[in-house]
């Protein structure tokens, strides 16, 4: 038991403690989660989640709903940046999108 213990330590400290990230989608290997949590704070996504779906918003975030895999989770968030003209780089959508697959939706 504290062999295993030590191992999985080992191994936090060697990946820096990022071991959530490598559990993300090839899809978002490359993504900035703080650009991400940056991004959706700047362009405000949860406020404009409430008023679409009610409560504080996460409602939209439906596991169970359409959004199937990383790639439509990548392409609904590129479906706002378009209808909204936010703006956003490539790069920037798949970071948005990194970090709502890693809060709601936790696709491998």
């Amino acid at each position: 038991m504290t062999q295993s213990i030590l191992v999985w330590g080992g191994l936090l400290a060697w990946f820096g403690g990022v071991l959530p990230v490598l559990a993300q989608p090839t899809l978002f290997k490359d993504a900035d989660l703080a650009l991400g949590r940056e991004l959706i704070t700047t362009h405000k996504c949860e406020a404009c989640h409430a008023r679409r779906v009610g409560g504080d918003g996460s409602d939209i975030y439906d596991p169970g709903g359409r959004i199937k895999n990383a790639a439509l989770l990548r392409g609904m968030v590129e479906y706002c940046n378009t209808e909204l003209n936010l703006g956003m780089f490539p790069e920037e959508v798949s970071s948005v999108a990194a970090v709502i697959n890693q809060r709601h939706y936790k696709f491998k």
